[in-house]
């Protein structure tokens, strides 16, 4: 199956794929961002591949690590073929300022929440959602929590359940 998805998406996008990678035989192609609607477009519409399914997506933060020189942010959607139990992982790098990236709403509706977790958590922008808003932390929360430069702290945030209780003391 790996060699079918391979030629596909090199056949067809060979321009867009910068290279491709096999960890622990899970296989993955490094995508030039401004590509991805279109390559997942044709995948969810290849009736032999059957790409109906994405599975996850989220991000990595190579702030301080030697990777960090391809772009700050790294996107991983994780696609899966259910007719071919086959499963593949599009990554892309985004760069530390301003880190946008088109949304794959139209495509999935289920991209929805995924892209609002990445958004809350890392700050990447998903131009063209639907409603691109915080879903874990508070609102008055500034910053992105899993950003490496995010400052730690002990303070529990409070939520509109508990404002009225004192904080949790941590020992």
């Amino acid at each position: 199956m790996e060699e079918q998805f391979r030629g596909f998406i090199k056949d067809r996008f060979g321009e867009a794929v910068i290279r491709e990678d096999d960890f622990r035989g899970e296989q993955s192609f490094y995508v030039k961002p401004e590509a991805l609607v279109e390559i997942c477009q044709a995948f969810l519409e290849d009736n032999e591949l059957q790409v109906r399914f994405l599975s996850d997506l989220t991000a990595v933060d190579w702030l301080g690590h030697e990777r960090e020189s391809e772009g700050r942010f790294e996107l991983i959607y994780n696609l899966y073929s259910l007719t071919h139990a086959h499963r593949f992982f599009l990554k892309m790098h985004l760069p530390a300022e301003a880190p946008k990236i088109a949304s794959l709403c139209d495509l999935w509706p289920g991209a929805n929440w995924m892209e609002r977790e990445v958004y809350d958590l890392f700050g990447i922008e998903f131009v063209g959602h639907p409603d691109l808003t915080k879903i874990l932390t508070p609102d008055d929360l500034e910053g992105h929590p899993l950003r490496k430069d995010f400052p730690l702290t002990y303070e529990q945030p409070q939520f509109s359940w508990n404002k009225d209780e004192p904080p949790e003391v941590i020992k």
